[in-house]
């Protein structure tokens, strides 16, 4: 048992570090690149008053995405590449990070949490390619909060779920001020200017990203606090919240802008993030 143990996780091993399996990684994060840009310019166009009825958020972007010549063909390769991304941090949950200490029990489970995320808005695209449609982020997030709420001891679920969201953003917060994140990309092959590019934009992007999260996560527990499901919100609806702050619809094209930002960055990533699988330890 254990020797047939040692040899599916030395095959799994070798899938991880194969480079199609590097090239579809990178395919992902071009997918994921495109879909913040489409989100990000969805919420340009509604802080502008020209929103043209599409939510700023994943089913807008889907619905951008079908309604061009040749959509279809294009989401079927995002689809690919977002199943990439979910396939790429099961391994990095299964054999850590290519960085330091990148196989420490923290930055596993960091690794499955995205996985899961990106498993399940692979099944959302997968779905609305199939035709059964896609509930706005507002909708999903009412409504499981809702049916969450329902059961005994569903209503602390909620607020833990939201304080998670909470702390991401402030993690995500401290990558882009800490430049933390430059640690998973390939800087030594850098040039000098590509390093000014993508600096100001990982830092821009990931501090758009880190409010978004932190203010769904803020929505959350509101609703769990306040008993109210209908308080919860999904990006498009916690996206058009900044527009109720001080600084009016330009504190969401503030925001919007630092999505589009964090879509190039992502563009970026596909170029230059480590996505080979650490080597095989001596003696495991």
């Amino acid at each position: 048992m254990t020797t047939k143990v040692a040899s599916e996780g030395g095959i799994g091993r070798r899938a991880a570090g194969h480079p199609w399996f590097h090239r579809l990684s990178r395919g992902g994060l071009v997918s994921r690149g495109i879909l913040y840009l489409l989100v990000g310019w969805l919420a340009v166009r509604i802080g502008l008053g020209i929103g043209g009825g599409k939510e700023a958020d994943r089913k807008g972007a889907l619905q951008t995405i079908v309604e061009t010549p040749g959509g279809t063909v294009a989401l079927w390769g995002m689809t690919l590449g977002f199943a990439g991304l979910a396939l790429w941090q099961f391994s990095e949950a299964r054999y850590g990070k290519p960085v330091p200490d990148g196989d420490k029990a923290t930055k596993r489970l960091t690794a499955l949490g995205r996985a899961v995320v990106y498993t399940a808005g692979l099944a959302s695209t997968l779905g609305f390619l199939l035709g059964q449609g896609a509930e706005s982020s507002d909708e999903q997030s009412r409504s499981y909060t809702a049916r969450a709420m329902a059961e005994p001891g569903g209503r602390w679920l909620v607020f833990a779920i939201g304080a998670a969201f909470i702390g991401w953003g402030l993690f995500v917060l401290g990558h882009a001020l800490r430049r933390t994140f430059l640690k998973d990309l390939k800087t030594g092959q850098m040039g000098r200017t590509a390093r000014r590019l993508v600096e100001p934009l990982g830092i821009a992007g990931n501090t758009a990203r880190g409010l978004v999260g932190g203010a769904v996560g803020g929505f959350l527990v509101h609703a769990a606090l306040t008993f109210q499901p209908d308080k919860a919100k999904g990006l498009d609806g916690t996206l058009r919240q900044f527009a109720g702050t001080p600084a009016g619809r330009w504190g969401l094209i503030a925001v919007a802008v630092g999505l589009l930002l964090f879509g190039g960055y992502s563009f970026c990533e596909a170029r230059w993030r480590k996505v080979e699988a650490v080597p095989a330890r001596q003696g495991r």
